[in-house]
């Protein structure tokens, strides 16, 4: 990782330029003979991506093992037990291992040895790392979350890697030159009397980092364009010598991105196989798709390119399968195709649980900890939809937080709204003890608690915007909870305020929704110009999802982070009562009759 006022820590081009004349890791031989007697070779590739600190098939919010509605196992040691069979099958034969980022955020887990047991003040190895360096990737590239916990802790966890963290993309903002590895050229071994293949590996990272961890890279990173980066580098990976250019891509492939146009593409990776000539297949993640064998068709070569997305948190490993002959002198691939293999097949690798569980261990002793006790079951089954105990207990303890902070200044007499998103369908406070697996289950994000000034037009604009999450319902029409959301649109991009009263109502077109806006317990609407802080989570106050007006100076910050404020909330308490914070304050209708 590159400092932010020093040179880059591996002398990135150097280096690169020295990946393509030598190894890094010497893949075993093989050979074949092709149909019409031509000699043909293969090549598997490997991808995981968006693993999101899952290591064991463990649900720490549940403290069992993890079961979802289709029975998806998840986590790297289930990953490992795959890649060890397909290396095992193909024993003398050439196959390679890529992650396409995401990898060290997600899990309670990760979360405690960046928050609670931090790696950068221990020097302990991160869980993380100790599993995926038992299963000796190629390459892995960073994806967004791996910026969630500051610069130094992501410097440190590359460093622990056994293999290269690449992000083409991610531009040492004093510089100009790439913070990180953008690329290396492996040599691999096909068999005997075959000439070398020299296979191009490029990583790219999601530019939507420079506003969801703005307050980590702001004047330190600048994130380019992806597929301008890959224009950039296939070409100088090609005149490096590389026979075959693979991609390994944090970003979707919808074309699409959730923050509006003001960066670049947060899901371009389709745009890049048809716009940039010279790439053979493409790994991708970020979206949490399982996309099985896609091919898009480049416009400037016709040549078919090969896109695969494996799912999320280790529940799936894509395998891509290439045929490769020698033709005057160079290597060209006869055939490609994609499979999808699912990790609820196999058994957890025991060396990977081995080299984890001492961590894993440490960690369910303290999601167990109980904070305090509840006075009745709060669940966010509801929530998408209805006003719901636990959700205004996550608005209570922002709007608390915040108005004792401004006590004294001049927003000290501005009423204070507080934003909450359903993160999850599934938490529960259970009756009587809470515990931090509990409100972790609760607030699944490592967000800051911060704060702007709206005034009541804006407010109104943002529970517009915030209204999209619902599809149109006529009067009479039938509701069914499962369907009343866009599945476009997801839940962590659907926001309830506190503070103000208002109905939303999904009968009328999207932008004509608020059809009541008052202020709390009154029928007095709220003024175009009167002024509000709004308690907010860091990923939207940076633009996470696109909300208007939300983007602004804050009025408060002092990087608390949410999930620990409500626990530290609990614990002075010592009893979640929802008598001490439910405030029904908003419905859906329909022309002025509730849903619900």
């Amino acid at each position: 990782m590159t400092s932010p006022s020093g040179p880059s820590r591996r002398q990135v081009l150097a280096a690169a330029a020295a990946a393509a004349a030598a190894p890094l890791v010497a893949a075993a031989p093989a050979h074949a003979a092709g149909a019409a007697g031509k000699r043909t070779w293969d090549l598997t590739l490997l991808g995981t991506s968006d693993t999101h600190g899952n290591v064991y098939n463990w649900d720490y919010y549940r403290d069992a093992e993890y079961d979802d509605s289709k029975h998806n196992d998840i986590g790297v040691a289930k990953l490992a037990t795959l890649i060890n069979q397909i290396r095992a099958e193909r024993r003398g034969k050439a196959t390679l291992v890529l992650d396409a980022g995401d990898t060290i955020q997600g899990t309670p887990l990760a979360t405690f040895y960046a928050k609670q047991e931090p790696i950068t003040s221990t020097g302990e190895k991160h869980p993380m790392a100790r599993a995926m360096n038992i299963i000796d990737y190629d390459a892995v590239t960073l994806g967004n979350h791996e910026f969630n916990y500051g610069l130094p802790l992501l410097d440190l966890w590359i460093r622990q890697l056994g293999f290269p963290a690449l992000a083409a993309n991610a531009i040492n903002a004093k510089t100009g030159k790439p913070a990180f590895l953008p690329y290396v050229i492996k040599k691999v071994s096909l068999g005997f009397a075959a000439p070398t293949l020299r296979v191009g590996i490029l990583g790219l990272t999601n530019p939507g980092v420079a506003i969801w961890d703005r307050g980590n890279v702001e004047g330190r990173l600048r994130f380019d364009d992806m597929i301008a980066t890959a224009a950039k580098y296939v070409p100088i990976m090609r005149e490096r010598g590389a026979d075959i250019v693979l991609i390994s891509a944090h970003g979707g492939d919808s074309g699409t991105s959730s923050y509006g146009p003001e960066l670049p593409n947060e899901n371009p990776v389709a745009l890049i196989a048809q716009q940039v000539p010279g790439i053979d297949a493409i790994l991708f993640g970020h979206a949490h798709n399982e996309v099985v064998e896609r091919f898009v068709t480049n416009e400037k070569t016709g040549e078919q390119v090969l896109l695969s997305e494996p799912s999320k948190w280790g529940q799936r490993l894509t395998r891509m399968d290439f045929t490769l002959a020698r033709e005057h002198g160079r290597w060209t691939i006869t055939k490609k195709s994609a499979t999808m293999l699912n990790t609820n097949t196999v058994v957890e690798d025991p060396k990977v649980l081995a080299a984890v569980r001492a961590q894993h261990a440490k960690t369910v002793a303290y999601v167990n900890q109980v904070v305090a006790r509840a006075t009745v079951e709060m669940s966010t089954v509801e929530s998408r939809y209805k006003d719901t105990p636990i959700l205004d207990f996550i608005n209570h303890v922002q709007a608390e937080t915040v108005t004792k902070a401004l006590a004294g200044t001049q927003y000290a007499d501005l009423p204070v709204l507080s934003q909450a998103s359903p993160f999850s369908r599934t938490a529960v406070f259970p009756a009587g003890d809470v515990k931090i697996r509990d409100v972790a289950g609760l607030y699944v994000f490592d967000n800051t608690l911060e704060a702007v000034v709206l005034t009541g037009a804006e407010v109104r604009a943002y529970l517009e915007y915030s209204a999209k999450y619902f599809v149109t319902l006529a009067p009479g029409a039938p509701v069914d909870p499962e369907t009343i959301s866009d599945p476009l649109v997801p839940d962590y991009n659907y926001d309830a305020l506190s503070g103000v009263d208002y109905d939303i109502d999904i009968a009328k077109p999207v932008g004509q929704r608020i059809t009541r806006l008052v202020l709390p317990g009154t029928d007095t609407p709220v003024a175009d110009d009167a002024q509000f802080v709004v308690a907010v989570n860091n990923y939207r106050r940076s633009g996470g999802g696109n909300f208007p007006g939300i983007v602004k100076t804050q009025v408060y910050n002092e990087q608390q982070e949410i999930r620990q404020l409500l626990i530290d909330w609990a614990q002075e308490k010592g009893t979640i009562d929802p008598a001490d914070f439910f405030q029904p304050n908003w419905r859906l209708v329909r022309d002025g009759v509730p849903v619900f």
